[in-house]
């Protein structure tokens, strides 16, 4: 039965530009200038969407294989498309200019690449009930969905979860976690210092924030418990050496070692301690983000809007993948639907959202799969 499930998920297919039509056809050659100051892009630069998006060189229209939102292309020497933040321009780099989009400055953005039908073929109205997100919605199809997907990423993608702290408050979604993980269902976790405290936390004292992870009720000197797991670690040259000399044989950091899960942990200006292998320089974490969000092809946001935000602007809505283009699924999840609603606001506008609490949701994922 499972087999069968796992069978009924395809792929969307992308739908590639036609360049024998106007204005695609006899558009120029992108305009290209220079940098003449390290880390600063030219006037007129092209700023990258989170579109499939196409470039003319020499004649023929070229798609970037990497992408991410608001950084330049660089046009290297073998003429290949690069993508790069601005601070990592060089002097001397060949910068795509021109800010028209639709093909008639040599640059084209694609944004109806996976445009699908409805599932039941009806065209939409130009007025409708509940267009947002909201707890009323009901998401029976999305859960149903994801399992499809995770099922089927499992062999054939990259999946990246974006942790809060939130999920290692819990007994159910802390073990739902390292189950999935386990499992296969986790390529990569990027998350901050709150999530990899709190989950050691959850081994060393049985306490997230001072609460018992199974009841939820405050003990006594609790509040004492995630800086003395802190302060501990860091006697520690790495997480993973104290992981080991204090025998550590539960919950999500374990898991990812024991497995040889990557685990980056993005450092924010609140942070106590922090960790060993914390990183405290956020360009320095952007780029190890980056490694995997440059992969991604499924990534799911848990409970934390500053880090979903992050990692989902570093993640372009394709992938380009044994030369075939295909769709990245963003998925964002949490109890507020304020925050489940602001990714889109910030321009990632393919991201999938879930109003519940991550207990429920880790749950019922790991179930089902």
């Amino acid at each position: 039965m499972e087999e069968a499930i796992a069978l009924s998920f395809s792929l969307p297919k992308y739908n590639q530009p036609d360049f024998n039509m106007e204005p695609l056809k006899n558009s120029p050659d992108a305009d290209l200038k220079q940098v003449s100051h390290p880390g600063t892009a030219p006037d007129n630069y092209h700023a990258t969407t989170i579109f499939p998006e196409y470039v003319k060189i020499k004649g023929e229209w070229k798609l970037l294989q990497e992408s991410r939102m608001d950084c330049v292309i660089v046009v290297e020497k073998d003429g290949a498309l690069s993508v790069k933040e601005f601070r990592n321009l060089k002097i001397g780099d060949w910068v795509v200019a021109g800010r028209s989009e639709d093909g008639t400055e040599g640059i084209y953005v694609h944004t109806t690449g996976f445009e699908q039908a409805s599932d039941s073929g009806a065209q939409p109205e130009a007025f409708a009930f509940r267009t947002g997100r909201s707890r009323e919605t009901s998401f029976s199809r999305d859960y149903d969905r994801l399992y499809e997907l995770l099922r089927y990423e499992k062999e054939h993608g990259y999946i990246v979860w974006v942790m809060g702290p939130a999920v290692s408050f819990d007994h159910d979604s802390r073990q739902a976690m390292v189950s999935l993980i386990e499992k296969g269902y986790a390529d990569a976790i990027l998350a901050g210092n709150a999530l990899a405290t709190h989950d050691l936390e959850a081994h060393l004292f049985r306490t997230a924030l001072g609460q018992d992870i199974y009841h939820q009720t405050p003990v006594g000197k609790g509040h004492y418990h995630h800086i003395d797991t802190i302060n501990k670690a860091r006697r520690y040259a790495s997480i993973k050496e104290f992981v080991e000399q204090e025998n550590i044989q539960t919950g999500i950091v374990q898991a990812c070692l024991k497995n040889s899960i990557p685990l980056v942990l993005a450092g924010s200006i609140r942070d106590d301690g922090p960790l060993p292998d914390v990183y405290s320089d956020v360009y320095q974490a952007q780029d190890a983000m980056r490694k995997h969000t440059r992969k991604a092809t499924t990534l799911i946001g848990l409970a934390t809007q500053l880090h979903t935000i992050a990692a989902g602007n570093m993640t372009p809505s394709y992938h380009v993948q044994d030369d075939t283009v295909r769709p990245v699924f963003i998925y964002t999840v949490d109890i507020s639907e304020f925050v489940v609603n602001k990714l889109k606001d910030r321009g990632s506008l393919s991201v999938t959202s879930i109003v519940t609490n991550i207990q429920d949701f880790l749950v019922q994922v790991n179930r089902n799969v």
